[in-house]
């Protein structure tokens, strides 16, 4: 019961702390959390045409599944288990374009829909081919040009996802283009979770983000919550770089959108494009953070909110990293959520609570 937290953010305290050392419970997370939510898996920039193949690891570190999206010549895109169902051989090492699947080891081969089409030396077995030679088939879902798969997923994607459509009906993320040279790979020293809560909350921002909280008004900033996902909403001071006011925000100047997408997304909309930010466990006490950016309009790289992410992420780390040694001082027992500034973080620990302890009951739907 490691993460009963009160629905009440008044009343309620912070995870017992022994939850961000429980090898028990990381492992727990892996089947209750991880394997049933959508992750992302990339972009769909090199699976566009068709007959095209490109193979993809889903959460590497963590879930580590080899899996292969397929794009059939009539164009329909499947996801595939990219391991050959005769030896478990890995099929595909690179995106490539081709009119069937072969497995370099002995030559099974399939269809781009995953169906098996050839196997040589099996004269004489009985029940061969049956569908179990196919290739298993992964839940695959597309928002705004990326892609994102499931193994079991517990709810379809667009209870995910579609809030952020929603909220942002004017969003055209679909057009931005990634951008190689600003992604980046962190390995940070601590508990995913924990990276997770210090994104969720703007309250450290004056403390920690010198930089930041010179262009963005802390005074104003919010949080919104949805069911599988929250926003925090960040306005630009006066002069800084900001969206073009749009009526949900009340015509206010933004200097940035933070969504967090349950249960390890981030996806941080600057006025030149997007930085997404995938959270990867790699063991109870260490994460990997990829950064890849997508930009829309490169004439406002430079400024504003999103201008010095490199710097950000650096103070988060270190503050991170920190909390990661204070979280098991036997000392600690745990805090107390601030109403007015830990709505996301409060929120987040609930929604870890409906995956990994059902029987605690659920968030209420937003």
């Amino acid at each position: 019961m490691l993460l009963a937290v009160d629905p009440d953010i008044t009343r309620a305290r912070t995870p017992d702390p022994a939850f961000y050392a429980s090898e028990a419970a990381y492992a727990a997370s892996r089947e209750r959390v991880f394997a049933r939510t959508w992750q992302w898996i990339g972009d769909l920039a090199d699976v566009g045409e068709p007959q095209t193949l490109s193979p993809r690891t889903l959460l590497p570190g963590l879930l580590d599944e080899p899996l292969l999206l397929a794009r059939d010549g009539d164009g329909a895109l499947r996801c595939l288990s990219n391991v050959c169902t005769h030896r478990a051989n890995l099929l595909v090492d690179a995106p490539c374009r081709t009119r069937e699947i072969r497995c370099r080891y002995h030559s099974r081969r399939f269809d781009l829909a995953g169906r098996m089409t050839f196997m040589p030396e099996f004269a004489g077995v009985p029940d061969f081919p049956s569908p179990a030679d196919d290739l298993p088939q992964v839940p695959l879902a597309q928002w705004m040009g990326h892609a994102f798969a499931s193994l079991a997923p517990a709810r379809p994607c667009e209870a995910f996802f579609g809030d952020v459509a929603a909220r942002m009906p004017w969003l055209d993320a679909a057009r931005y283009r990634h951008d190689p040279s600003r992604d980046r790979d962190h390995a940070v020293d601590c508990h995913w979770a924990l990276y997770v809560e210090n994104y969720l909350e703007g309250f450290h921002i004056p403390f920690v983000h010198a930089g930041l909280s010179a262009v963005v008004d802390h005074a104003t900033y919010s949080t919104e919550l949805f069911r599988y996902a929250s926003l925090q909403v960040a306005r630009a001071r006066p002069g800084e770089a900001a969206f073009a006011p749009r009526d949900g925000d009340g015509g206010a100047a933004i200097a940035a959108y933070y969504w967090f997408v349950f249960p390890n997304l981030m996806l941080n909309f600057y006025p030149w494009g997007l930085s997404l930010n995938l959270v990867a466990p790699q063991s109870v006490a260490t994460t990997r953070v990829r950064f890849r950016s997508y930009v829309g309009d490169p004439a406002k790289l430079g400024a504003g909110a999103g201008a010095a992410l490199d710097r950000v992420e650096a103070e988060d780390e270190a503050i991170v990293n920190a909390v990661q040694k204070g979280v098991r001082s036997r000392l600690y027992r745990g805090g107390r959520y601030s109403p007015a500034q830990e709505r996301g973080v409060h929120h987040f620990h609930r929604l870890l609570a409906e995956f990994m302890v059902p029987e605690l009951g659920g968030v209420p739907e937003c």
